[in-house]
């Protein structure tokens, strides 16, 4: 009976007997809508084609947001970046002071926002181009966090993007400075908002992210320069590499202490210096060798910030490696992927005062090449090498077989044995953590270089003398990290522990699936490997990493293919947890008071003050990456003597061996008792090594007064 009357009701209602019938049968048809209330449908919205979207962003709905500009061209209104169109836009007035341009946005209710986008007007081609900029982000509209980006974006008028970590936030704010702006007015078409669905919780005991740089090139191969600045490449293209016309480079460089960062391109060289070999002379010099041209060699000084032409190698390398010797030389093998895979890419060495290459043909690149499925195009690629005693060459990968090269005459090798039970590691890492006890950490890796699962597998590799068979053991429990990892960079920090970021679990090049979003750090007291805090930015290939003076790690890059989605013109800054408090804060550091000499030859003694007590000391020498490889980078300990009575006044002895501690600049940090580091001091240390840097007469070829003064110190 009940079930009559409630079907006699239903269909009462339905077939109009009750007035509301009409209005359910629309609201179950989603036929309620009445054309009037406000709605975010946009003719024109972000397509990301050139760039890496906001992982797992999604777009904020803007009809209920307001905007505050600056100021407005009264035929070009604020709310004009808001109106869905793409032939419209937001026209700033012109500069009126020192401050800039600003838009507020408040998008009336708390997201955690993780990306700002904007569209250039599009009918102008440099007028009114924001590049230098900075994003802000606030929950009422006073206390402003940030930047949590800044940087600048590329002058041109195609669609540009701000990522940065999920943050929760009711107001964002993108400012402008009036001096970095190439226009006096500034203009946008276009303004949206990206958002998480989730939160990344802030443990400042796992280390912090950001802020984020934005750069003009997609920044795939980098280094250190003695200032501080760092210097940072992609192809003859901000962002591809592939149909080179060559000849040039398109560069960033960025000062981590003024925060400013600016471009150009180098044609100085007449080099496309896209995946070359990288490596910082015994002069201090960069040497960038190779890529899509694959012959030329490029000499940085970045004293100067200048690019000097050097000689042609003997043979035609890309993805090749290189490493400084112990009299400071450069010593180069591998490189197939350019120039041909068909002539075999043996050793040659470089000179910096002759600036000669010399061929080594017995330093054979046959012993160090992996079985990569896809052929010898791919098998000698990246090789991990240190210089080391007596003018060695340790290659310790990523072939699993080991070597040692000789480059004295001809040149020669010697197999010492697999690593361990490790398969071929192509894209893994290795890091020298302690060169006075000769110790290397490799970690990851593939066995083929494309489309090729990733290991988590780690060792220690003990160097002894430059013939003997290395000891290898396992790393960590059970010799593993957290992670399988490929394409990922890792930097030894002045504590000795190795940070490692990034990867893919399964290696595809320009892909964005199976990422590695937490990074691991690797501690040698308790040959432990911890988790860290977790990111949200994409970091697989083509990515690189970067110790700053200041102890902080730049992590950026990624993709350079183009019109494709896997482009990041960005890095990121990691702040470890040594230099946090429980709350997030910076602790105090100690520091060294005392202006340190120019100059100091390996085994000498380095006097210093500092400001309060120390705990240790440690040598770290300035980094080059590119495609995994970072072999400038590697740790010095030292065992630091109080001046008693004097307080705060140390010294420390600069180990004897130039195949500890490679000839050029290196960063002296101090540390405290809780393992904090002050801000390095930057040094030159020579080689106490006779080569032909003694006996040549080096006015002859050096332009660069430093670059003289230099040979002049190595006397």
């Amino acid at each position: 009976m009940k079930l009559q009357w409630a079907g006699l009701l239903l269909g009462a209602s339905l077939e109009g007997v009750n007035a509301m019938g009409k209005y359910l049968i629309e609201a179950m048809n989603s036929e309620r809508v009445s054309g009037y209330g406000p709605v975010d449908k946009p003719s024109w919205e972000p397509r990301f084609f050139d760039e890496s979207p906001p992982h797992k962003g999604h777009r904020i709905s803007r009809e209920d947001w307001t905007l505050t500009c600056s100021s407005e061209d009264s035929d070009y209104p604020c709310q004009n970046a808001l109106d869905g169109s793409n032939t419209t836009s937001w026209r700033s007035g012109p500069v009126g002071d020192a401050k800039g341009h600003s838009i507020t946005v408040d998008l009336k209710n708390h997201y955690t926002v993780s990306a700002l986008v904007i569209l250039p007007p599009i009918d102008i081609e440099t007028d009114g181009l924001i590049t230098h900029h900075e994003v802000w982000v606030s929950t009422d509209n006073k206390d402003w966090k940030g930047p949590v980006a800044y940087g600048m974006w590329p002058n041109t008028n195609r669609q540009r993007m701000s990522v940065f970590e999920p943050i929760s936030a009711r107001y964002v704010k993108l400012t402008t400075n009036a001096e970095a702006t190439e226009s006096s007015w500034i203009g946008i078409s276009e303004l949206n908002i990206y958002a998480t669905l989730y939160s990344i919780p802030r443990n400042p005991k796992l280390g912090l992210w950001g802020p984020t740089i934005d750069f003009p090139v997609v920044p795939v191969a980098g280094a250190q320069e003695k200032s501080g600045n760092i210097v940072l490449w992609s192809s003859w293209a901000a962002d591809q590499f592939h149909s080179t016309p060559g000849g040039k480079t398109a560069m960033a460089r960025w000062n981590p202490i003024t925060d400013e960062v600016s471009k150009r391109i180098v044609t100085d060289t007449q080099h496309d210096m896209f995946c070359p070999g990288i490596s910082i002379d015994g002069t201090g010099m960069m040497v960038v060798t190779g890529g899509n041209d694959a012959s030329p060699t490029s000499l940085y000084d970045g004293e100067q910030d200048k690019w000097i032409k050097g000689p042609e190698m003997h043979l035609r390398r890309g993805y090749q490696a290189s490493t400084t010797l112990d009299d400071g030389r450069v010593f180069v093998i591998g490189g197939s992927w350019a120039g041909g895979s068909n002539i075999a890419k043996d050793g040659e060495v470089y000179d910096p005062v002759t600036r000669n290459w010399t061929m080594l043909p017995g330093a054979k690149a046959k012993p160090l090449l992996t079985d990569d499925m896809e052929g010898p195009w791919r098998a000698d690629n990246h090789a991990w090498l240190f210089g080391w005693k007596k003018n060695s060459v340790f290659q310790a990968g990523p072939s699993k077989a080991m070597n040692w090269y000789y480059v004295e005459g001809e040149g020669s090798f010697k197999g010492v044995g697999n690593r361990d039970q490790d398969d071929d590691s192509m894209s893994g890492n290795a890091v020298m953590f302690d060169a006075v006890k000769g110790k290397i950490l490799t970690l990851g890796g593939s066995p083929d270089y494309d489309k090729s699962w990733a290991t988590s597998n780690a060792h220690i590799i003990t160097l002894g003398e430059p013939d003997a068979e290395p000891e290898v053991r396992k790393a960590g429990k059970g010799g593993k990290m957290h992670y399988e990892r490929v394409f990922h960079t890792s930097v030894v920090l002045p504590d000795g522990k190795v940070f490692i970021a990034g990867g893919q679990t399964f290696g595809v090049a320009f892909n964005e699936e199976n990422v590695q979003f937490v990074p691991e750090m690797y501690d040698p007291e308790t040959d432990t490997f911890t988790e860290l805090a977790q990111n949200n930015v994409v970091r697989v290939y083509h990515t690189l990493s970067i110790l700053l003076p200041d102890g902080r790690i730049l992590n950026g890059g990624g993709g350079l293919c183009g019109n494709c989605s896997a482009n990041h013109y960005d890095a990121q800054i990691f702040t470890p947890p040594y230099l946090l408090t429980e709350k997030g804060e910076l602790r105090p550091r100690p520091e060294i008071t005392t202006k340190l000499p120019d100059s100091i030859q390996v085994g000498q003694k380095l006097k210093f003050h500092t400001n309060g007590r120390i705990a240790s000391a440690s040598l770290v020498r300035l980094g080059s990456a590119t495609h995994t490889v970072n072999t400038d980078q590697r740790r010095v300990p030292l065992y630091i003597k109080k001046r008693v009575p004097v307080f705060g006044r140390y010294h420390v002895h600069i180990p004897n061996d130039p195949g500890i501690v490679i000839p050029g600049y290196w960063m002296l940090f101090v540390m405290d008792k809780d393992g904090t580091p002050s801000i390095a001091k930057t040094i030159f240390i020579k080689s106490n090594v006779k080569t032909g840097i003694e006996a040549s007469d080096e006015t002859q070829y050096y332009s660069s007064p430093r670059s003289r003064f230099q040979i002049e110190l190595a006397k």
